[in-house]
């Protein structure tokens, strides 16, 4: 059978602008030839619409544009993911549903079984499972229609509970009692550099374990924090690849299920490439589903800023960045100099604006206050307040978005400032670890210098007091990201950080200014996720514990 995976971009709720994607792709597929096109999971809402699955209208456009696309089904049938009604009375109100349709109406509806509740996704919350299992007979073949996770049984974690069965079924094995000839999966797989070759190896398996051939359809895009990269895939019953489509694009390929020849893969990239595809996506697709088109920033010289611009042009164009220098009597001339170089190689538009007067001017009015206190680290905010105006004022003057620069390894300890440099409509690197940032500066550098050499070799430095450096208060960032990898992505115990090699004191303060810190990170901007465990939605911690 010829089968076309057509790997789209979809906006959460557009139903008449994903509903038009999908068919021009039924459209493509059937003068292509093909005899059934399969997109991804939900969509025709879009993935994940979260509590916009508890609003009626919301679930009836939904079921309208299923029945939209099914007229184009003639002469071609289709696979599309959308919310179901469930009309028994018991369990939860919708199903999560791959919708078979063929000869312009829906022919038949196969439901989710295994939902997911780990990390950033909470299905359970919306979504009855599935009980009941079929293959759908098309043309002669016997096809197997299962969704995400329905393809596995085992949680994606690194961690010990990763080794354990979430699951009681196994819709692979149920569906394997029909001997079906292949086997489709409508995905929403996230991004994750960390764990990327776990979900290919599974695939794998599962199509050698079951010697059925395996389709497999994933979003490609970004909703909010979540970034979809594609890679859909065809694998053969041996659990060989034959078949890959793009990353981090759109893309559409006709395969013929009885063939084997003419293998094409994607090149291998390295896993800061995937990164910088990743964020340059996750920009891009933030401000245009939100209507946006320019951002702002402001450029200090350091390399988190200088990281963060690139992406942004890259992401939006040039034309559509701009940036504030912001020097107080702390910056050092190398500093203005260094982000000066940047702007101009990029080609955007700067303006420098010392804020020290304004600083002055905040302390003087409250000196009256401070009568009697020594300076501290409240004087060094005023200053990251005093930058974070000017650029909020950029913002609303002139309808940018402004991106925050902050790093995870500053975002973990609380290495902010809030309503300071912590600002942002979205924050870029907040899922990228300092020493990762650096790597995205080389790589952004590979082909000539963008990212001036000094931005890159200086130490790290807020530049808020004298000779400051982030070493003052901070373990170097080789220890400082290794210990934070173990705690958060991989959910070790101080005991268990401290058996690898580091001192027993510095582990228990950097964990003590993770969990302090969990106030700040509730405040800050949404976070591009881009590793298996992200601050924001699949990190939920109390704001108020002792542990």
């Amino acid at each position: 059978m010829k089968v076309a995976l057509a790997q789209l971009n979809y906006t959460i709720g557009d139903f008449e602008g994903n509903a038009q994607k999908i068919v021009d792709a039924i459209t493509k597929a059937k003068s292509s030839g093909a005899d059934l096109v399969v997109f991804s999971e939900l969509s025709v809402t879009g993935y994940y619409p979260h509590d916009l699955l508890e609003k009626k209208e919301f679930i009836h456009k939904a079921e309208a544009a299923v029945n939209e696309i099914a007229k184009h089904c003639v002469g071609i049938a289709a696979v599309v993911g959308a919310p179901r009604i469930n009309v028994h009375e018991q369990g939860k109100n919708l199903y999560n549903s791959a919708f078979f349709l063929a000869d312009g109406k829906i022919q038949s509806v196969h439901n989710k079984t295994l939902l997911p509740t780990y990390d950033i996704f909470d299905e359970y919350r919306h979504f009855e499972p599935n009980s009941t299992f079929d293959v759908v007979h098309y043309k002669g073949e016997k096809i197997a229609i299962t969704i995400c996770e329905d393809l596995w049984d085992e949680q994606p974690t690194a961690n010990e509970f990763g080794k354990d069965k979430l699951y009681n079924v196994s819709p692979m094995e149920e569906l394997s009692r029909f001997d079906p000839d292949f086997m489709v999966n409508l995905s929403a797989s996230p991004f994750s550099y960390n764990q990327e070759g776990w979900r290919k190896n599974v695939l794998i398996s599962k199509a050698r374990d079951y010697k059925t051939p395996i389709l497999y359809c994933n979003q490609v895009g970004a909703q909010t924090e979540l970034i979809f990269d594609g890679g859909s895939v065809f694998i053969d019953e041996t659990g060989e690849i034959v078949k890959e489509l793009k990353y981090f694009e759109e893309d559409f390929l006709l395969i013929d299920t009885g063939s084997r020849g003419g293998k094409e893969l994607q090149p291998e990239a390295g896993y800061i490439e995937k990164i910088h595809d990743a964020l340059v996506l996750g920009i891009r697709d933030y401000f245009q589903k939100m209507g946006f088109k320019q951002a702002t920033l402001g450029l200090s010289g350091g390399i988190d800023s200088a990281v963060t611009v690139v992406l942004a042009v890259r992401a939006l164009g040039a034309e559509n960045v701009r940036v504030l220098l912001l020097p107080s009597k702390y910056s050092s001339e190398h500093s203005v100099e260094d982000a000066r170089v940047l702007a101009e190689n990029l080609g955007i538009r700067y303006d420098i604006v010392h804020i020290q007067e304004a600083v002055d001017a905040f302390e003087k009015e409250l000196a009256p206050l401070f009568e009697g206190c020594p300076p501290d680290v409240t004087e060094e905010n005023l200053q990251a307040r005093a930058r974070g105006i000017y650029m909020m004022a950029i913002s609303n003057k002139f309808g940018h978005i402004l991106l925050n620069t902050t790093n995870k390894s500053e975002c973990a300890v609380g290495y902010g400032t809030l309503y300071g440099d912590m600002n942002g409509g979205l924050a870029v690197l907040g899922d990228v670890y300092k020493l990762d940032v650096y790597k995205l500066s080389r790589f952004m550098n590979k082909d000539g210098e963008i990212i001036p050499e000094n931005s890159i070799v200086k130490p790290p430095s807020a530049e808020l007091r004298p000779d400051q450096k982030d070493s003052d208060s901070l373990p170097d960032y080789e220890d400082l990201d290794a210990m934070l990898f173990n705690y958060i992505e991989l959910n070790k115990s101080p005991l268990e950080i401290t058996a690898l090699g580091f001192d027993e004191a510095v582990v228990r303060r950097v964990i003590r200014m993770v969990n302090m810190n969990e106030y700040k990170r509730f405040q800050a901007a949404p976070i591009l996720r881009i590793s298996s465990k992200a601050f924001g939605f699949g990190r939920k911690m109390p704001l108020v514990a002792r542990y």
